[in-house]
């Protein structure tokens, strides 16, 4: 049955009587980015309107952005100007403050022989993570190095946003202990630590779990936990912590690059997705409730640009595809997606783990990625992380984003789990990185 209708020539003709608009379907993006697809879409889309260049900015967004936090890897000339190796007075202050801290709880003490520990003993375990979530800056008393841990805080809001700490003696010490340093000496970098996971996890091991834990349910999803590379990205949180416990056997490359800089190159070319970027994006909570959220992936924010986002959020990655009913991205948000990728690489510095080190970074201001590696028996790389904020130097956060950074810093020290082995992120956690 169909019905008349009158067009504005005055013509009567025939149409259907209902008329169902087309679904929106997800662009041609993976998670791992390509280059040729990238450059075939910002060739169409700038085809179909040549002034996507003339866009103006959102409305408070600079055309450009400087500071000692905008640079490209280029700069940098050696490492020396981002690593600081801890002295053995320095170190003899990190074994006294770890006795010291163990003084003070000799109740579980004993928990603290142990190298690791398994489901058949959970009453150390939480033991271990009611002393362990104590740990703090007046517990674990480092007189000289914490004002140099300050200054390096400092240079992490204030300053190139990254540092490295090195020499830590890490086969001298039990996991345990080894966990203990490591949360101790955050403390003094950034006292509140972010939960990693729905469990109240703080602690969070990254290493390929592709064989260990290949009868997880519904497969591992993130690239962390396998060899593959790991596109650039942002953590949530201010801070983000990295102890190699080892390395690869070959590759596994760390990068890192400055968010402001990707910024400047997109305010001077394409402004236009700047406007996309600092829009509302329906980001994949992959089975969470609710089952997607929205918000901006750009901020500008009393002086500072944040970039905070995940792609797999927005692709899916191996077994965790994005999900078939939330709202698919647009052309100009895969173009955008591509287009930070791509900005990073090029202004990126390449930073290489040795064992021991503790690379600290700026999660706001910074983007990071990993190359592809390769383990073998000697050599498994093996990462523990922390993600931290400083309240006396932290940069406000930007309103979308409180609600996640409440919920992450809202673990009090006996909530705080610290698993001395590795396990898959639950994602009972509610957030997205």
């Amino acid at each position: 049955m169909s019905t008349v209708t009158t067009t504005l020539t005055g013509t009567a003709e025939e149409s259907p009587q209902s008329i169902v608009s087309p679904r929106p379907k997800q662009p041609d993006i993976q998670y791992h980015p390509s280059y040729e697809n990238f450059i075939q879409r910002r060739s169409r889309r700038l085809a179909e309107n040549p002034k996507l260049a003339e866009v103006p900015l959102p409305d408070g967004f600079p055309q450009e952005v400087s500071g000692p936090i905008v640079w490209e890897g280029k700069d940098w000339k050696s490492e020396g100007q981002w690593v600081y190796k801890l002295s053995g007075d320095e170190l003899k202050e990190i074994d006294d403050a770890l006795e010291h801290f163990k003084s003070m709880s000799d109740v579980v003490v004993i928990v603290l022989t142990s190298w690791s520990f398994s489901d058949a003993c959970p009453v150390p375990s939480q033991g271990l993570n009611i002393w362990m979530g104590h740990v703090g800056k007046d517990n674990f008393p480092l007189p000289t190095l914490s004002p140099r841990l300050h200054g390096l805080a400092e240079e992490l809001y204030s300053g190139r946003g990254f540092f490295v700490l090195r020499t830590i003696p890490i086969d001298k010490y039990s996991r345990a202990d080894l966990a203990t340093i490591y949360a101790g000496i955050s403390s003094h970098v950034g006292s509140a630590r972010g939960k990693q996971d729905g469990t109240g996890a703080v602690l969070a091991h990254i290493k390929d779990l592709t064989v260990s834990h290949a009868s997880e349910k519904g497969g591992i999803g993130n690239s962390a936990y396998t060899t593959d590379k790991q596109v650039f990205h942002t953590d949530v949180g201010d801070l983000i912590a990295l102890m190699a416990l080892e390395v690869a056997e070959e590759g596994g490359t760390s990068r890192i690059s400055s968010a402001g800089r990707v910024y400047n190159a997109l305010a001077a070319t394409r402004p236009d997705l700047v406007r996309t970027l600092a829009e509302p994006w329906p980001l994949d909570s992959f089975g969470g409730d609710p089952g997607y959220t929205t918000r901006p992936l750009l901020y500008y924010e009393d002086g500072h640009i944040i970039i905070q986002y995940s792609r797999r959020h927005f692709t899916g990655y191996g077994n965790q595809t994005r999900s078939p009913n939330i709202p698919p991205i647009t052309e100009a948000q895969a173009e955008a997606l591509d287009a930070i990728h791509f900005l990073a690489e090029e202004y990126s510095l390449a930073l290489n783990f040795q064992k021991g080190d503790i690379q600290y970074i700026n999660s706001l201001g910074l983007l990071h990625a990993r190359d592809a590696f390769r383990d073998s028996e000697q050599h498994t790389r093996h990462l523990i992380r922390l993600w931290l904020r400083n309240d006396e130097l932290a940069w406000k956060t930007p309103k979308p984003l409180q609600p996640i950074w409440q919920r992450l810093y809202s673990v009090g020290p006996e909530e705080q789990r610290f698993p001395l082995e590795p396990e898959i992120r639950r994602k009972a956690s509610g957030m997205t990185k």
